[in-house]
């Protein structure tokens, strides 16, 4: 459960979850990964406006590399009670999405109890940390495997069944993580960057039989894949000069991530990120084709690869300068000089930035990395 402090927080940008009567009314979604977290959240959402779901997982454990608990079938029926409340017409199903055989004839059974598909909202993923250095054959292929083919299969097996509609809604959950990458997560940055270029591909493919597609790319949730030591870990360590506590507590996660995110919370929920699927699946977003949606709270400065401070001045000698824009400074250098006990701009450090014309400035408490880099 998140914390009292998290959910105050977070209570004042969360939608309540109203639905709008009719928005998708009529309409048949397909939420895979829907047992728990995002997934359940967007097809109870759907639910809620109108849709009638169909809520596909596999409900086991997709890979002995992944570290957090996996969905299981309590949690796919829990996902059932919620659609069960709402009184639309639902179902829950069991499928593997890395067998493209299991999702067309998932199509089939859909069309048959549904009488056909409108929505189509491919969720489902895993996630585990290993370095390049460090990884074996099963830390980048199940990954891959599971988030980019399991991806694309849920697209080639769905999108006749759209054609046949006459028109529809493809929307594939990417990654910020996906998009700007991340240390030690290069399998996982990779397969949601795949799931970018194929929504890019797929919706100049389908756009001609009125199917839009879209990506929703969410940061840091409040879901299993995040409620985890490792995970919490990463993101204690983003702000720290020193390496990071192995099991940090949930304060520590907080206090290391609120400085960070513009909006004051340290992860969004899953339900916060449902409404953005809930557009993209109505009517409402009839011209929203091709198009990368960003669910990360205002993500600040630092995360997902603007720069990383602790790998750019934490250590002895001369580091590379990093402009805002992500871009390296080749006439501009830093050096560690100190630290400070409470948090700074620059994650912790004071840094003495010299030109190649020989000037000195000096970051500290109050001057960012971006100032010192535009000085240059």
């Amino acid at each position: 459960m998140a914390s009292d402090q998290n959910k105050q927080t977070a209570a004042e940008h969360t939608w309540k979850g109203e639905g709008f009567a009719g928005l998708l009314s009529g309409k048949v979604a397909v939420v895979t990964g829907a047992a728990r977290g995002i997934g359940r959240a967007i097809a109870v959402d759907m639910a809620r406006n109108g849709a009638a779901v169909v809520a596909v997982d596999l409900a086991e454990r997709v890979s002995m590399i992944t570290e957090f608990e996996p969905a299981t079938k309590a949690d796919l029926e829990e996902t059932g009670k919620l659609l069960e409340a709402i009184g639309g017409k639902w179902s829950a199903k069991i499928t593997d999405i890395r067998k493209i055989g299991e999702l067309k004839a998932l199509v089939e059974e859909v069309e048959r109890e549904f009488g056909g598909v409108d929505i189509v909202v491919a969720n489902a993923g895993i996630q585990a940390f290993k370095s390049l250095l460090e990884m074996e054959d099963a830390d980048w292929d199940d990954i891959i495997d599971n988030n980019l083919n399991g991806t694309a299969n849920t697209v080639r097996a769905f999108a006749p069944a759209l054609v046949r509609r006459g028109a529809g809604r493809m929307i594939l959950v990417s990654s910020m993580q996906g998009r700007y990458g991340m240390k030690n997560g290069a399998a996982y940055s990779a397969s949601k960057w795949g799931i970018i270029g194929l929504m890019k591909s797929a919706a100049l493919e389908l756009g001609k039989h009125k199917i839009t597609v879209n990506t929703i790319e969410p940061g840091l949730i409040d879901t299993p894949l995040t409620r985890n030591d490792r995970r919490w870990s990463m993101a204690v360590g983003e702000t720290m000069t020193t390496p990071p506590p192995e099991h940090p507590s949930e304060e520590e996660t907080i206090r290391a991530r609120l400085p960070r995110v513009p909006l004051g919370v340290p992860w969004l929920t899953p339900e916060q990120v449902a409404p953005v699927a809930v557009f993209l699946a109505s009517d409402v977003a009839v011209r929203a084709g091709r198009e990368g949606v960003e669910v990360g709270g205002f993500v600040g400065m630092g995360d997902y690869g603007d720069f990383d401070a602790r790998e750019v001045y934490a250590g002895d000698g001369e580091r590379d300068a990093v402009h805002r824009d992500g871009a390296l400074r080749d006439d501009l250098r830093g050096e560690l000089i100190g630290e400070f006990e409470g948090e700074t701009p620059v994650g912790g450090v004071e840094v003495r930035m010299k030109g190649d014309d020989g000037e000195e400035f000096s970051g500290g408490v109050d001057v960012t990395l971006d100032d010192v880099a535009a000085e240059g």
